[in-house]
């Protein structure tokens, strides 16, 4: 299989520091990118969901599925990925939602199952606060449920959450077996849950040398579907014309999210949430691991550690970067074509239709010391 290239979306405005560039989670810029990532052959983009912004109500949070609808057919190539958190919606619902996505984009639609982390949004609106093992347990009857009805056949369900007698969904998916289900999950639990649910098991970055306990750890897990699971990553680029540019751009981004001061989001979090755990002894940007992955280095250097990362089995980047207009025009125009001398990757456009995301963007804001 080609190395597919992804994106994390900005529905919450920036993946790497609050004070590093504008909170602007609109459709209009989430397109925009969207439009540039496409052109500039990426093959995959995700939206994550919340119901309100982490960082603070008081800022703007894009929904995930309607804008999911509109940016199916805003585009025309690359998939587009939509987050879901079982809690939020009954599984026949969501289904139903998925394949009118599936038909809008003609079959170049996913989910990405998160069983939830960020806790206030459950106690805010009165939504069943399951702990994080049965979390789990709800969310893997949940998607069980809604992977058969993605296949159109009828289904007959008697489980401990959920009960479904006779019933079909219409139309059938675009494409056999219904649209790719993105699971992520870095717990025992989560895993598990990858393993036996998912098409893919999204990984939160981490050092290349890590990489043979997770596979060692899934592959001697129960499989029950027919085909593999797949191996992506998120992971957080900063590259530069030398590696003293990136390390130095690295130290600047660190100061800024330090500055920030993310830990009232992070007391919100579940405190069983092993995503919060894993490398929390390195300095990283970024979230979901971010540059944990050590994907900070000269274009050179970084195209060389994604292609490592392809050998040794990660098939789909998700990638995060900041500010991200110049910093995703300057992953396609220097390392995009260095990879693609070391590795095959997933077809994509040209970003010549669209031109550098760059020059539509302001310089962010000044950093901060913090307090200031």
């Amino acid at each position: 299989m080609s190395l597919r290239l992804g994106i994390w979306l900005p529905v919450q405005g920036t993946w790497g520091s609050l004070s590093g560039e504008p909170l602007d989670s609109s459709y209009v810029r989430n397109r925009r990118l969207l439009l540039t990532a496409e052109a500039g052959g990426f093959a995959t983009a995700l939206l994550a969901q919340h119901l309100s912004c982490p960082y603070g109500q008081e800022h703007d949070q894009l929904e995930p599925w309607t804008a999911a609808a509109a940016l199916a057919e805003a585009t025309t190539r690359i998939e587009i990925i939509a987050a879901v958190k079982p809690l939020y919606f009954h599984p026949a619902i969501l289904a139903k939602l998925a394949l009118g996505v599936d038909e809008i984009s003609n079959g170049r639609f996913a989910i990405n199952l998160v069983s939830g982390w960020f806790l206030p949004e459950l106690t805010r609106t009165g939504l069943p606060n399951l702990g994080h093992d049965d979390r789990y347990r709800y969310s893997h009857e949940w998607i069980a449920i809604v992977r058969a009805l993605l296949s159109g056949d009828p289904i007959e369900h008697k489980g401990e959450f959920f009960e479904l007698h006779e019933l079909y969904l219409r139309p059938r998916p675009i494409r056999p077996g219904g649209p790719r289900i993105y699971v992520g999950g870095e717990s025992p639990q989560g895993r598990a849950l990858a393993t036996a649910t998912g098409d893919v098991f999204l990984m939160n970055g981490r050092p290349l040398s890590q990489l043979p306990e997770v596979y060692a750890d899934v592959r001697a897990l129960p499989r029950p579907l027919s085909h593999p699971v797949q191996f992506g990553m998120s992971a957080f680029v900063i590259a530069r014309p030398t590696r003293a540019e990136a390390e130095a751009e690295f130290e600047r981004l660190l100061r800024l999210s330090r500055a920030d001061d993310l830990s009232p989001l992070l007391n919100k979090a579940d405190p069983q949430a092993a995503m919060f755990k894993l490398n929390a002894d390195l300095p990283v940007v970024g979230t979901n691991g971010g540059t944990a992955s050590g994907l900070v280095g000269s274009y050179d250097e970084v195209a060389e550690r994604m292609a490592a990362f392809y050998d040794a089995g990660v098939e789909t980047f998700m990638l995060q970067f900041q500010p991200i207009e110049p910093e995703l025009d300057r992953f396609i125009a220097e390392i995009a074509p260095r990879l693609g001398r070391r590795v095959e990757l997933h077809s994509g456009g040209s970003v010549t239709a669209f031109g550098p995301l760059a020059k539509q963007w302001k310089e962010p804001v000044a950093e901060h010391a913090p307090g200031g």
